[in-house]
């Protein structure tokens, strides 16, 4: 259940640089190690800056959650981009559209807990991760 949530654009590298700003001092309040930080950060750079250079921005939902006595954090990013025609091969390592090393999705969905995407061609993409403590 989410507990408190806050929604911001996902438009410049500025914006980008404040979600990861406000999600890991979230983190640092529910006492999440430095480690567990680092790779939820990491994991919305790679798809934040997928959303800004594929999707041409959009937006992303953070969530403070608890459920069962443990807390989590789910942020959620979603672009109005041309989408994702196969997810199962952008998921696999080295597989790229663009000039990149192909490691973003499938290196973001190894760095959390639970990763979720939904993608359409012509309809955008959101992904989902989620970490618990």
């Amino acid at each position: 259940m989410s507990v408190s949530s806050k929604v911001l654009p996902m438009r410049t590298e500025e914006d980008l640089m404040i979600v990861r700003q406000t999600v890991k001092a979230w983190m640092i309040e529910q006492e999440f190690s430095l480690l567990e930080q680092t790779k939820l950060v990491t994991a919305i750079s790679e798809i934040g800056r997928n959303a800004l250079v594929y999707g041409g921005g959009g937006s992303a939902l953070l969530e403070q959650l608890l459920e069962n006595c443990r807390v989590g954090i789910r942020v959620t990013i979603e672009d109005q981009g041309p989408g994702i025609a196969d997810i199962e091969q952008a998921l696999q390592d080295a597989y790229s559209t663009g000039n990149g090393l192909g490691f973003g999705l499938s290196g973001a969905k190894r760095l959390v807990m639970d990763f979720d995407i939904c993608s359409k061609p012509g309809q955008g993409t959101r992904i989902k991760m989620t970490v618990w403590n």
